[in-house]
């Protein structure tokens, strides 16, 4: 089973048991279903039949003296794996049923209709069952699936799954997903219509208020939206309550987005005032267009979240669904939940290495390890679209870990090969928050029988700065391991001057953006020739990214930058492409330096 199915089944599960059923007295309402499905297909046996975890147990049973049977060749196990129908016309003509214990006990005919909840979850399967086999007609199929619809709704029932949101007083998720699904029977397919998603404020906002007020500032937040939409509205019309702070309405039939999104432009600033005056909060709407008989309630309640979250940065606070922006996002979760798959594959990660030169010999002196990922269905996903995402996420300091031992575990194959140099390598502003950061890279270094000087940590300026006091602890613990210590991206973060008097780091590395097109930018030339002043002024060897050109370089000789990384050296190398590359660097300079001491 795979992990998305694993996951699947755990929250199919989840549903399952929170519902209460399993192992509960008969009970009329349910025994009455069961028979009326025994008497319309003319068989001895039927069931409501609810799939655990290794396990079929029955909540009604109609010509069967067992409670349940083992989950394993059962039917309603396949139904519920399925979400699906499910009809056998005779167990001993099916290669997997055969061996059955049903099929054991004697039973040739079944026909099971899922149980599904409004999340989408199968609970188990309405069911039929006979000792003889038959055929099934499409009417008789439609009117078991009708059965299953009906025990799910004398669930919901029973189990008190209420319609009414307690502190706003109005609809809740579920009857909006109701509501919605009896839009598309009530309507005309095709007919076009508009959905509109309310954001009362923004996730951080949320936490950093309940944080300091409680709950009863989002209760409260809560109720004055509610007054004020129903004001707005109008009582005829329907607001549902579908999140935390979200609220969800339909726009009536007609309307279109140049019609209605004016006037939902317009009372969104009516809102952002109100929100202003009493509320630390910012309202956004998200607009979703959709098809009768052609859209699915959850996907479109989606959407409009998604929607409404694109909607909080743009000027208006109103957004309509993008599926181009949608797709994006998508891409970037999916990414993020792939990747924890990916450190731990083996084969989906590597590491290549970007050349340090010295700027006045064109002698290799470093490396910089990059991460690359190919993504065994998306193929190769580049660093610029990954690493922010994983940066935000609970995975950078694992991501940080792999990228360490991947780099020392290739440094001492380099150096028992007889090359020696300095690796870098890149960390991210939660490593510098780590308790035992600097303790990890110790020991990573003694593990792998390597000096600290071997090993440069690349850090940015706005990785510094989220946590400044911390960040210096764990930077000062580094610096007194020996581990070289450098600043990247330097001129584009916060360019504390007097922070980075303090920073016990060794290097500058100026970032490409200021690199670009040097030799024909004065302004640019003087900002570079400052940076590289300044820094060696401090104490700091200068390095720049980006060199494409001989001119560029050129320039950078002269204003005494130390090292110079770029395309014009090496793209990033494979680690035998990398070594190869270091000897024919050597080899020529070797010439070089021949061909000079003959000219004397």
């Amino acid at each position: 089973m795979t992990r998305s199915c694993e996951l699947a089944e755990a929250r199919r599960l989840d549903a399952l048991h929170k519902l209460h059923l399993l192992d509960t007295p008969p009970s009329e309402a349910f025994d009455r279903i069961t028979r009326m499905a025994a008497n319309l297909f003319q068989l001895p046996i039927a069931a409501i039949s609810l799939t655990d975890a290794d396990r079929q147990w029955f909540k009604s049973r109609v010509g069967v003296e067992y409670t349940s049977i083992p989950r394993l060749r059962a039917p309603c196990g396949q139904v519920a794996d399925d979400s699906g129908p499910l009809v056998i016309p005779d167990l001993m003509d099916d290669d997997y049923y055969r061996d059955s214990p049903l099929a054991a006990s004697g039973i040739r005919y079944y026909a099971g209709a899922p149980l599904i909840t409004a999340d989408g979850h199968c609970l188990g399967a309405m069911c039929v069952l006979g000792t003889e086999p038959r055929d099934t007609t499409p009417q008789e199929l439609s009117a078991l699936c009708d059965l299953a619809s009906m025990v799910m709704a004398q669930i919901e029932l029973q189990h008190a799954l209420g319609r009414i949101d307690a502190v706003s007083g109005l609809p809740n998720r579920h009857q909006f997903i109701e509501d919605f699904d009896d839009l598309q029977l009530d309507a005309g397919d095709g007919e076009q219509r508009l959905a509109v998603l309310v954001n009362l404020a923004t996730p951080a906002q949320l936490a950093h208020a309940t944080r300091a007020m409680q709950s009863s500032y989002v209760d409260e937040l809560v109720t004055d939206a509610a007054r004020w939409l129903r004001a707005e509205i109008g009582a005829s019309r329907r607001i549902y309550h579908v999140g935390t702070a979200q609220f969800m309405l339909m726009a009536p039939a007609g309307a279109t987005l140049e019609s209605w999104l004016p006037m939902v432009e317009a009372r969104m600033q009516s809102a952002l005032a109100i929100a202003k005056a009493h509320h630390v909060a910012t309202p956004s709407a998200g607009v979703v267009p959709f098809e009768i008989g052609r859209a699915d309630s959850l996907a479109v309640l989606r959407q409009a979240q998604s929607a409404a979250h694109d909607a909080i940065d743009s000027p208006a606070h109103v957004a309509v669904y993008s599926q181009q922006e949608d797709a994006l996002y998508q891409r970037r979760f999916q990414l993020l939940n792939d990747f924890r798959a990916a450190l731990d594959s083996g084969d989906q990660l590597r590491l290549v290495y970007q050349p340090r030169v010295v700027a006045a010999s064109g002698v290799c002196v470093g490396a910089e390890a990059l991460l690359r990922w190919n993504h065994p269905q998306l193929g190769a996903v580049g660093p610029a679209e990954f690493i922010p995402i994983i940066e935000r996420s609970g995975l950078a300091q694992a991501t940080t870990a792999w990228v360490l031992e991947a780099a020392l575990r290739q440094q001492q194959a380099w150096r028992a090969a007889g090359l020696a140099l300095q690796v870098s390598v890149n960390v991210s502003a939660a490593n510098l928050v780590e308790p035992e950061f600097a303790a990890g890279v110790a020991a990573a270094l003694a593990r792998h029988q390597l000096p600290p000087s071997c090993l440069e940590l690349e850090l940015t300026e706005s990785a510094i700065m989220e946590q400044p006091v911390k960040a210096h602890a764990t930077l000062m613990q580094i610096a007194a391991l020996g581990v070289g210590l450098a600043i990247d991206d330097f001129g584009t973060g916060y360019s504390s001057l007097a922070y980075l008097q303090k920073m016990p780091a060794n290097v500058v590395k100026i970032d490409q953006s200021f690199i670009f097109h040097l030799d024909r930018d004065p302004r640019q030339q003087a900002l570079v020739t400052a940076m590289i002043t300044l820094s060696q002024d401090l104490g700091h060897r200068v390095v720049a990214e980006g060199v494409e050109t001989e001119a560029v370089l050129d320039f950078l000789r002269v204003a005494g930058c130390d090292e110079v990384q770029g395309y014009l050296f090496a793209a990033p190398l494979e680690p035998a492409a990398f070594v190869q590359h270091t000897q024919q660097i050597t080899q020529k300079n070797k010439q070089a330096r021949i061909a000079s001491l003959s000219g004397i």
